[in-house]
């Protein structure tokens, strides 16, 4: 298939596409007038890609699920290097929740020195 059947069935721009490969995460293959070609393969390689990004994941991060799904494991999560990309993704949006609790917590006694006595609700409304 071409790139943008590619695009379509995938639900990515061409220029997407042209990015990742251009970053070495899919591989077009070029027809006698030049043309990217692709195949089924491919369309689940930048599936992969896509829910990844969707979720926060960069393009670097996919580039373990990508290759464990060039190895021929019927899924990016089953490797080694996959699963060690989501442990640390997860400690990172971890970090990301208590930083964002103690800036929480920063504001809500600013508030609460700005309005002494309010009762708040848990939105902060008095």
């Amino acid at each position: 298939m071409r790139i943008g059947e590619l695009a379509r069935r995938a639900g990515v721009s061409t220029r997407a596409l042209r990015y990742y490969e251009q970053q070495g995460l899919i591989e077009a293959r070029r027809s006698a007038n030049g043309y990217r070609e692709y195949d089924e393969a491919d369309v689940r390689l930048v599936t992969e890609i896509r829910s990844l990004m969707a979720v926060g994941f960069t393009l670097e991060d996919a580039r373990p699920f990508v290759e464990c799904l060039r190895s021929g494991k019927p899924s990016g999560n089953a490797c080694p290097d996959s699963v060690a990309v989501y442990r640390r993704k997860l400690a990172e949006i971890d970090a990301e929740v208590r930083a964002l609790l103690a800036r929480r917590a920063e504001v809500a006694s600013q508030l609460a020195l700005a309005c002494p006595g309010c009762v708040f609700s848990k939105g902060g409304e008095p």
